[in-house]
């Protein structure tokens, strides 16, 4: 999720750390030996040092520290077990223990025999699965596969990790057969949607009409492929140096004290750098390392990915294909890594074999595109419901620049928006805040005072010190009608803080996910050169780690438990936890003193309740429910035949199986969505502008949950709702308060 830094630079609490972190570094003064091993006992000193004294919550170096430490350590070197062997586990363990020793002594030895090991056992690694695909392999055997490797125990021998190594191979090799039965059967069928979603562009399709090929045909060519993926995995991999390898040794001590703590080597810092700049070419979509794999995690509006439908949030990547190159396989590769094949030169063709939430395996083309910041930017429409206008907001992420304050910013670009919605007389207003990761902490607090009086937004607290409230300072009420804000599980951070402070007032009514994403800490970059007088190593890196948290300003969290709806609309992660949930390090929740607000004198009980009557009766929020169970129980079903009839039987069961949710994608609503009339204006000169807002306006038709929103402005504009206007509250407040003062 994206890090609300900027704000926090200008924060002096921020500096009073870094000015802490600064007297008591003067003592790391290196020698005059600048060996790699010296930089490396350097970083592990400084790290463990700035922890201490810098992160918000400090965790004891100790036996329990290293048990996880090492488990993440191992899990980062040997993902799905088919490097290390047991012998090599049981001579690591002698240190499961002993890494908070290690830091303080700054013992290499650890790290040196897993490197060491790693090595080797990735150059015999080779050596097994090059003749295993060197002959046919005997997909007839009623065998089955785990994928779940984090629960698989290692290989108890050599021979055990050659089994192990076969049966990941006929895995790969059933996987490609399917695929280009696939293609195969699409050709002779004419389905041509399918085979521009799947088909190698130098496919001859008459010769596949006129002569398939034959089963052993596929399955040598399958061979080959998984043979030339893995060489070219290898090859990537082995770039890697040792430095790098160091890197996630340092990660898997650091990210213990929580998941957004993260050691930055100066060649991750510099690409880290470019991505806060927001300018790149690629396809679109932001990605984070999931134990199962890497998962695509938000998708930039407007971007390739974005236009192209077929890729969602939630999906896990298992390969990555450039062109018409047989795609690779990723597994055990690192995010950056992973993210360097992805991305590309803009008209390029990248293939993405992606694991979907329902299980089933699919391929992805996207070309490559400039990702376009202005899709990031605010925008609005109208809709006409039974008879009555109504403005929905969407707001992608909480943008502004403080290099130059005369570029856009959210603050004013929403304000703007709602004045030219007050213009057209719109009787209330949708904030939609789904996906939207962030952003700056400054502008959040401006946003959130167009819809209330002035007062709290939200409060901030270091470690050991006193919660600070940030206000919005400005009287002005932007906006003072019915509002819903909508949420869902990947509204992280800033939008969390809207939606919190909107729920506290009881302003509005928030809607969408059970809740929020759950990410209320603040994290800072300290590039770690700074920290060291008379550096001889070079570029140090630097740390990314939390110096503070959010509180809402009834003195709760939002971290974990992030934002909890007020109605709540089944998706497809009903039955899972996600979020900040499914992060292991994740920091707990808590509360502190709520700040001094007052809540509107407001009942939102009937309008709730209406709603969840509605969604309750609804045929498509039920099939979504339904949908939700059955991903939730198929989670735990992580054994795959490796029997060819068996394994294309399985396939042939879940397809069957999703058919009926398919359903799901036919809702469409009877709304029209209309831009505004200076957007009218500026589409009818701009042809990829109108293709970009005539896509919007095709995706609220079938958004079942911005259609119950809707209802829900509707009761919230009508006679029924007990929910006296901000104008009128104001105005009482003001005579109140002028009576007091006689």
């Amino acid at each position: 999720m994206k890090n609300i830094v900027e704000f926090m630079k200008r924060n002096y609490r921020v500096l009073l750390i870094v000015g802490i972190l600064s007297a008591g570094l003067w003592s790391f003064i290196p020698s005059q030996k600048t060996s790699g091993d010296e930089k490396d006992k350097m970083l592990i000193e400084l790290l463990s040092f700035v922890l201490e004294k810098g992160h918000f919550s400090p965790i004891q170096l100790n036996d329990d520290f290293s048990k996880k430490a090492y488990a993440s350590y191992i899990q980062s070197l040997d993902p799905t077990k088919r490097y290390f062997i047991e012998s090599d586990i049981n001579e690591f363990q002698k240190y499961e223990n002993s890494i908070d020793d290690m830091i303080r002594s700054k013992d290499l030895s650890f790290f040196d025999l897993t490197y060491k090991r790693l090595m080797l056992r990735m150059k015999e690694s080779k050596e097994i699965y090059s003749e295993i695909l060197s002959k046919p392999l005997n997909l007839n055997d009623e065998e089955t596969i785990n994928v779940d490797y984090e629960k698989l125990p290692f290989a108890t021998s050599k021979a055990d990790l050659v089994a192990r190594w076969r049966k990941q191979l006929e895995f790969a090799v059933l996987s490609d057969i399917t695929d280009k039965e696939e293609i195969q059967d699409a050709i002779v069928k004419n389905a041509d949607k399918t085979i521009s979603q799947v088909v190698d562009v130098k496919e001859n399709k008459e010769a596949v009409k006129s002569a398939p090929k034959t089963f052993e045909q596929l399955e040598e060519k399958a061979r080959k492929n998984t043979e030339s993926n893995l060489n070219n995995n290898f090859s990537f991999i082995g770039e890697l140096t040792r430095e790098d390898w160091f890197s996630i040794y340092l990660n898997a001590i650091v990210t213990q004290y929580d998941p957004h703590t993260y050691y930055f080597s100066p060649e991750d810092k510099e690409k880290f750098d470019v991505s806060m700049s927001g300018k790149f070419e690629g396809i679109g979509a932001r990605l984070q390392k999931k134990n199962e794999g890497i998962e695509v995690s938000e998708l930039i509006s407007g971007g390739p990915a974005w236009r192209g439908k077929l890729l969602e949030q939630g999906d896990i990547i298992i390969k990555v294909g450039q062109g018409n190159e047989e795609p690779i396989d990723i597994s055990g590769m690192r995010l950056d890594d992973v993210i360097k094949k992805i991305k590309g030169p803009k008209g390029t063709l990248v293939k993405l074999t992606v694991k979907k939430v329902d299980g089933t395996i699919k391929v992805v083309p996207i070309f490559r595109d400039e990702v376009e910041t202005e899709e990031t930017f605010a925008k609005s429409t109208v809709v006409n419901k039974d008879g009555k206008l109504y403005g929905v907001i969407y707001l992608p992420k909480f943008y502004q620049s403080f290099e130059n304050k005369s570029q856009r910013d959210a603050f004013k670009d929403v304000a703007q928006e709602i004045e030219r919605l007050k213009e057209l007389n719109v009787q209330g207003i949708v904030m939609d805040l789904r996906d939207n990761g962030g952003g700056s902490l400054e502008t959040v607090v401006k946003m959130t005072g167009l819809f209330i009086d002035k007062g709290p937004v939200v409060q901030v607290k270091p470690a050991n010190g006193k919660a600070q409230v940030l206000p919005d300072t400005d009287a002005k009420v932007q906006w003072d009608g019915p509002l819903v804000v909508m949420i869902n599980n990947y509204s992280a951070s800033a939008s969390e803080i809207f939606a919190a402070a909107i729920q506290d007032y009881k302003r509005g009514i928030v809607v969408g996910s059970k809740q929020s994403y759950g990410k209320g800490t603040v994290q800072n970059v300290f590039e770690l050169n700074e920290f060291v007088r008379g550096n001889q190593y070079g570029d140090l890196g630097a740390l990314k780690t939390t110096t503070q948290k959010f509180y809402r300003i009834n003195g709760g969290s939002t971290q974990l438990e992030g934002v909890k709806s007020d109605i709540v609309m089944p998706d497809r992660f009903s039955f899972m936890e996600t979020g900040e949930k499914d992060e292991k390090s994740a920091l707990p929740w808590d509360k502190i003193e709520p700040a001094d607000y007052t809540p509107l004198n407001v009942n939102f009980d009937k309008v709730i309740a209406n709603s969840k009557h509605r969604i309750a009766a609804n045929e498509n929020f039920n099939l979504i429910s339904e949908n939700a169970k059955w991903i939730n129980n198929r989670k735990e079903d992580n054994t795959i035949s490796l029997n060819y009839t068996s394994y294309k039987k399985e396939l042939a069961d879940i397809e069957a199986q999703t058919k009926k949710f398919k359903d799901i994608e036919k809702f469409k609503n009877n709304l029209t969505f209309t831009s505004l009339p200076y957007e009218l204006e500026l589409m009818a000169k701009d042809e990829l502008l109108k293709e970009k807002r005539d896509r919007w306006h095709s995706e609220l038709i079938k958004d079942v949950y911005m259609t119950e929103t809707l209802n829900v402005l509707t009761d919230l504009s009508g006679k029924d709702a007990n929910t006296t206007s901000m104008k009128g509250q104001k105005a009482k407040k003001t005579k109140e308060k002028k009576l007091a003062s006689k």
